[in-house]
């Protein structure tokens, strides 16, 4: 039983990005690689969309993440509801 309930733990969570912005210098990098997640202000800097990504989307969510050049983009995982 607790396989059981660590699976529905792990499937209640929600990932969403996060930025760094004292470390983020506007290399846009992240919006390349995630454009319907991610698109650049007129600085060049990202702006993120408020709803949580889908699962299909997390394999590439982290490697943008890993990608930045300063390591400005996080993946945040949260307890569902």
């Amino acid at each position: 039983m607790a396989r059981h309930a660590h699976l529905t733990d792990r499937l209640d969570r929600t990932h969403r990005l996060e930025v760094d912005w004292t470390a983020c210098q506007g290399h846009g990098l992240c919006a390349e690689l995630l454009p319907e997640h991610i698109t650049l202000d007129e600085w060049g800097y990202p702006l993120l969309g408020e709803a949580p990504l889908p699962p299909t989307t997390l394999k590439r969510a982290r490697r943008a993440a890993a990608d930045c050049p300063v390591l400005a983009l996080k993946l945040a995982t949260a307890q569902g509801s």
